[in-house]
């Protein structure tokens, strides 16, 4: 009962049924038709025992009764013209009960008679009168029980019966894989589309992009991405004004470390004659425009328009050497080195402002843990790809985590591991890992060190 509630069994169930129908209103024809050229061939074969009996000029009881037997009718009148006839007759069983005149017949008769013969279940004896073959007389009548009749029709009937079973099936079968290509796995497709949007609607990776080549369905899928990217950002708007005051927190908590980082250039630049200067200067301009960039959209924050993530290819070494030199500045005299184990030649499809950020905050968090431990230590930023997945850690080897930090871990001004620290950026990196599509999770945490893991799907970014 389950299969005949889905589009495919019912689609199949109703194909059967119409195919049926058809064969029935070809089935009524096709059985008239029989019966008429089943007393049409009687008619021939009584033609043919006259015309025997007219060759010879006597002939005896026995072979005229083989003749009609031939025949399969009981008397047999051929009117050659209008003052001869030749008879040949022998008893009948019962009084003629009808006489059907075949040069008259309609197709409407030929109908209603056929279905009358079927639905009397009594032998009759009928008259029936035909042209005779190649125009040999006027007329020719025989008569005829109509238990061979019947029985003949009956047989054609059920192989026509069988025979449309088997068509009905086979129509059925080929018509319903048929929609299952054409219809119900694009459905299906669809439905995965809604559901996979539905886990995660935040997510703008998630929303479908429209590819089916059936009309009704590409408008179907159309009209679904609106609604999706709609309310994606009715979403956002809501959550964002929901969190106003933590969003206006977030975007502080960036500016401040990327105007620090810049500060820090400045300072260089004031109290060094050294000729790295030129080379300094990129990388004071670059902490400059992100400090713009980030606070030209912190209103587009608060009205919830924020843009997602714009998705360019880059080479991640360079993003993450931009960091690493950062925060060698701000190490100072502190013993702490940093490692990259990322392949030169290894391209991500992210956005790399956002990528910036994200591994800034790790690194930073990296370096005060180890820093208020009073230890020597190192960071190390690695990477590597799969054939689905961008995999890249972030790793010190500080005290690790405390269990407060661990418990709240991504929560605004709950997961923070120092003291003073708001948790935030962590938040904010998670943040902007899911708007990827991906995820940031706490690979490991001990007292030999921290390990924070990123994973950003390959393929949904690229269908992006």
């Amino acid at each position: 009962m389950r299969f005949l509630n889905t589009l495919s069994g019912r689609f199949l169930l109703l194909t059967a049924i119409f195919v049926m129908l058809a064969e029935v209103l070809i089935f009524v024809p096709s059985v008239a038709r029989y019966r008429e050229d089943f007393l049409i061939s009687r008619l021939e074969r009584a033609q043919i025992a006259s015309l025997a009996l007219l060759a010879s000029e006597e002939i005896g009881p026995d072979l005229e009764q083989e003749l009609l037997q031939n025949a399969g009718v009981f008397n047999v009148v051929l009117r050659r013209d209008e003052a001869r006839q030749l008879v040949l007759s022998s008893d009948m069983p019962k009084p003629i009960s009808g006489t059907y005149d075949l040069r008259s017949s309609t197709p409407t008769t030929l109908i209603s008679d056929a279905i009358a013969r079927l639905w009397e279940t009594e032998t009759q004896v009928i008259r029936v009168i035909g042209d005779p073959v190649k125009m040999a007389g006027l007329l020719i009548e025989v008569t005829l029980d109509t238990k061979e009749l019947r029985d003949a029709m009956i047989d054609y009937g059920l192989r026509i019966l069988w025979l449309s079973l088997v068509i009905s099936v086979v129509t059925a079968g080929l018509l319903f894989l048929a929609v299952q290509s054409i219809l119900v796995k694009p459905i299906k497709r669809v439905v995965g589309h809604m559901q996979s949007y539905a886990a995660a609607p935040e997510d703008a990776n998630r929303v479908i992009e429209p590819s089916s080549s059936i009309l009704e369905l590409r408008e179907a899928e159309e009209t679904l991405k609106l609604m999706q990217t709609q309310l994606t950002g009715s979403l956002k708007q809501k959550e964002r004004l929901a969190q106003l005051g933590g969003a206006v927190a977030k975007v502080s908590h960036d500016l401040r470390n990327i105007l620090t980082s810049a500060q820090l250039f400045i300072d260089r630049l004031e109290m060094s004659e050294d000729p790295a200067v030129k080379r300094m200067a990129p990388k004071l301009v670059n902490s400059i425009t992100r400090a713009v960039h980030l606070c030209e959209t912190t209103l587009a924050y608060g009205k919830a328009e924020e843009p997602g993530p714009t998705l360019s290819r880059f080479r991640l070494a360079e993003v993450v050497g931009d960091v690493i030199e950062s925060e060698r500045l701000s190490v100072g005299d502190s013993q702490i080195s940093f490692a990259e184990d990322i392949p030169d030649q290894l391209m991500l499809r992210a956005d790399s402002e956002q990528m910036y950020r994200v591994l800034s905050n790790l690194v930073r968090n990296a370096r005060q843990a180890i820093i208020n431990s009073g230890h020597p230590g190192e960071i190390a930023v690695s990477a590597h790809e799969t054939d689905d997945t961008w995999i890249l850690r972030v790793s010190d080897t500080g005290p690790g985590l405390p269990a407060k930090a661990r418990e709240h871990l991504f929560q605004p001004f709950q997961g923070g591991a120092t003291k003073g620290g708001t948790g935030l950026g962590l938040t904010i990196a998670a943040e902007l890992i899911r708007g990827h599509g991906g995820t940031l999770t706490l690979e490991a945490s001990d007292e030999a060190g921290t390990t924070f893991r990123i994973d950003l799907p390959r393929g949904g970014v690229e269908k992006a």
